[in-house]
C-alpha cells in the first residue's frame, strides 16, 4: 500500500468539503472507518479488517463540473461548495480521474475562444451548465457530456472538432439539454454529437455499456474487490437461484451468473433494465433475466407461486432498505442474504430488523471505496436460521375450496384498481393484511403464524381504506 503520508493537502479543502478525512494519512483514515464499522456493526458479528486501496488517488471514473462566470467576467468550472450553489473553481482533484480533469479545463478555455457563455441559474439564460466526463479505466474509452441550458449550439461542429483535436482519446460527445430550474444534473433530451453515444468498460471480466444516464460504480478498482467478497459470501455452486434486487444495469447479477444456476435481476427503473438486458446480450450471459418491477412485490409473488430463492443480493442506496421490502424478503425466505451497503448506519438498522426475524449475521467486510471521504462500503452475509419449532394447524377440507370471493380479483388487479382510483401504490403484503382482516381465505399461503404478524409493517390507514374499497368493488367483502 502507498505511503501513509498524504500528498500535498488539497488547496480547496476548506471550501469544497468533499474530502472530509484528508487531514489524516491514509492508514489513519482506514483505522477510523474500521472503528466506525465495529462500533455500529460489531454487535452482530466480527467485523473483518477494512480493505483499502494500494493507490488511493484519482480513483473516480466519473467527473462532473459546474460552469459559471464571476462578476469580473471570468469563466470558472469546478464543484459546488458544500450545502451551497457557489462554485469552487477546481482544475484538478486528488480523487478525480486526471484525464477527465484536463478535458474539463480545456473545455473552459474553448468557451472563451468560441465566445460562448455559461448558464445563469438566476436569469435562466446562457449556454453551458455542466460538463460530465466518464472514462472506462480498462478500455480507455472517454465520454464527454455537455449539459446546456438551450438546445441551440452555436458553432457545434467546429467546437466538437476543436475538442477532439485537443483530446483524441475522447470516443463520444453528447449534448444534454437541461433548461429547467432544478438541482438535477441531466435533462431529459440529449443528442449525440460524436461517436456511438456510449462507452464500454470491463468489470470483473465482463463488458458493460455505459450511457450518460447509466449508473456505474465510481471506483472500479475497489468495486472488483467488493464484488469478489460478495461472491465469496454467496458461495455459488452452479445450482442456485439468485435474486439481484436493486439490480441497476445488472453488474452484481451478471457477475453472480458466472457461477450460479439462474439469476433474476429486479429493478424499478425502466432505463436501467433496458441497459441491463443489453449488457447481458453483450456478454452472452444466458442464465440471467431482468424484470422491471418492485423487488418486494416480485419476491412475494415468487413465494405465492411456491418458488424459492437460495441467495438474495441487496445493494440499496444510502438510505438503506425499508421494512416493507425486508418483510417481503422474509416472505420469500432465501437461505442467504448478501447485503452490500454504502452506509453502515442504515445497514445496522436493517440488520437489527433481519436478525430479530430468523437470520444471523455471519460475516461483515468493510471496503474503502472512497478514500479521503467519510464514506465506507460494507458487504454482509446473513444466513437463515433453521427453526426447530413447528406449529400444528387444523385445516378443514371445506376451507380448501376456492370461494367465490377469492376468484373475484388477483392481487395485481386490486393494486391497479387502487392506483387508478386513488393514486396510491399498495404492496401485496398490505392487500393480504386487509384480506385477513375481513376473513378472506388465502390460498396463496400468505398467512403467517400469529407470532410473526406483529413483526410485519402494518398497512397505513389511507391505504387500508383504499384496499377495502377495491375489495368491495370486486365483491370480495
Amino acid at each position: 500500500m502507498e505511503s501513509t503520508q498524504n500528498k500535498t493537502r488539497c488547496p480547496h479543502s476548506k471550501k469544497c468539503g468533499g474530502c472530509q478525512l484528508q487531514n489524516l494519512d491514509y492508514k489513519e483514515q482506514l483505522a477510523h472507518k474500521e472503528r466506525t464499522c465495529i462500533r455500529l456493526l460489531g454487535k452482530f458479528c466480527r467485523v473483518e479488517p477494512i480493505i483499502g486501496m494500494e493507490n488511493p488517488y484519482h480513483y473516480r471514473n466519473k467527473v462532473q463540473a459546474a460552469f459559471g462566470t464571476t462578476r469580473a467576467g471570468r469563466i470558472i468550472s469546478g464543484i459546488y461548495q458544500s450545502s451551497t450553489h457557489n462554485i469552487v473553481a477546481v482544475d484538478s482533484c486528488m480523487t478525480e480521474d486526471e484525464i477527465a480533469d484536463r478535458i474539463i479545463v480545456d473545455i473552459r478555455r474553448l468557451l472563451r475562444d468560441f465566445k460562448m457563455t455559461t448558464y445563469n441559474e438566476v436569469t435562466g439564460r446562457g449556454f453551458l451548465r455542466h460538463v460530465l466526463v466518464k472514462r472506462g479505466f480498462q478500455t480507455g474509452e472517454v465520454m464527454v457530456v455537455l449539459v446546456t441550458g438551450t438546445p441551440i449550439f452555436p458553432a457545434r461542429n467546429n467546437f466538437t472538432r476543436a475538442l477532439l483535436k485537443l483530446h483524441p482519446e475522447i470516443t463520444t460527445i453528447i449534448q444534454n439539454v437541461n433548461d429547467r430550474y432544478t438541482s438535477m444534473l441531466l435533462g431529459q433530451n440529449e443528442k449525440t454529437l460524436y461517436g456511438p453515444g456510449y462507452i464500454t468498460d470491463i468489470l470483473c471480466g465482463l463488458r458493460f455499456r455505459i450511457s450518460a444516464k447509466s449508473f456505474y460504480q465510481i471506483n472500479p478498482v475497489q468495486t472488483e474487490v467488493l464484488y469478489g467478497k460478495a461472491m465469496e459470501f454467496a458461495e455459488p455452486t452452479g445450482k442456485e437461484t439468485v435474486i439481484d434486487a436493486y439490480c441497476g444495469i445488472g453488474t452484481i447479477g451478471m457477475v453472480a451468473a458466472q457461477k450460479a444456476g439462474q439469476v433474476l435481476g429486479v429493478e424499478v427503473n425502466r432505463d436501467a433494465v433496458r441497459d441491463a438486458r443489453e449488457n447481458a446480450k453483450l456478454n452472452r450471459v444466458k442464465n440471467i433475466r431482468f424484470v422491471c418491477a418492485d423487488a418486494g412485490d416480485f419476491m412475494v409473488d415468487m413465494a405465492n407461486a411456491g418458488e424459492h430463492c437460495d441467495v438474495l443480493f441487496m445493494d440499496p442506496p444510502r438510505a438503506g432498505s425499508d421494512t416493507a421490502f425486508l418483510s417481503c424478503a422474509l416472505t420469500l425466505a432465501p437461505r442467504r442474504i448478501v447485503y452490500v451497503s454504502c452506509n453502515p448506519e442504515t445497514l445496522a438498522r436493517d440488520l437489527n430488523f433481519l436478525t430479530k426475524r430468523g437470520y444471523r449475521a455471519e460475516k461483515i467486510q468493510p471496503v474503502d471505496m472512497f478514500p479521503h471521504t467519510d464514506h465506507v462500503e460494507t458487504v454482509c452475509l446473513l444466513s437463515k436460521l433453521q427453526s426447530k419449532e413447528h406449529i400444528e394447524i387444523e385445516v378443514k377440507m371445506d376451507e380448501l375450496d376456492l370461494t367465490s370471493a377469492e376468484s373475484k380479483a388477483t392481487y395485481e388487479e386490486i393494486r391497479e384498481y387502487v392506483f387508478e382510483h386513488t393514486g396510491l401504490k399498495v404492496s401485496h403484503l398490505y392487500i393480504a393484511q386487509v384480506k385477513q382482516k375481513y376473513g378472506i381465505i388465502e390460498r396463496e399461503n400468505y398467512n403467517k403464524p400469529k407470532s410473526e404478524d406483529t413483526r410485519q409493517p402494518q398497512c397505513p390507514p389511507e391505504k387500508e381504506k383504499a384496499i377495502t374499497e377495491a375489495l368491495k368493488h370486486f365483491g370480495m367483502i
